[in-house]
């Protein structure tokens, strides 16, 4: 009812109802142009931020489930997880694979450029449920 009301407040950062649902429509969009469908297990290794929960969303509204990756997790942890749970796709940023290479062969670092200019490019509209398949 109110898209320009704060919904989230980190650090000195906010982010308004209506920015949000855009910023997660759009990466929910580029999730599925990456091959994210329904119940596919999606990492999210981010440090605390806005982020983190535009992510949460982004990845629910393509249908997919998130996997929470603490980016403080030991290296042999995460590998651990990664591999029990069968995740293909971790979003991250570039910060947290720097430090954490076991992720690099399913990365999707949010802060990339390149990754950026395609978000950029994505709808803001919200996803037909029926374009997911459900």
């Amino acid at each position: 009812r109110h898209p320009e009301k704060i919904a989230l407040v980190y650090e000195a950062s906010r982010l308004s109802y209506g920015e949000l649902n855009r910023r997660a429509n759009q990466l929910a969009r580029y999730l599925t142009a990456q091959g994210v469908k329904p119940d596919t297990l999606v990492g999210l290794c981010v440090e605390r931020s806005l982020e983190t929960v535009v992510g949460m969303l982004a990845i629910l509204k393509a249908g997919g489930a998130y996997v929470p990756l603490d980016p403080a997790n030991p290296q042999s942890r995460l590998t651990y997880m990664l591999e029990d749970s069968g995740v293909q796709t971790v979003l991250t940023s570039q910060a947290v694979l720097a430090q954490l290479p076991v992720l690099a062969d399913k990365a999707l670092c949010l802060d990339d450029e390149t990754v950026q200019a395609q978000l950029s490019d994505m709808s803001v509209q919200n996803l037909a449920v029926s374009s997911l398949g459900l």
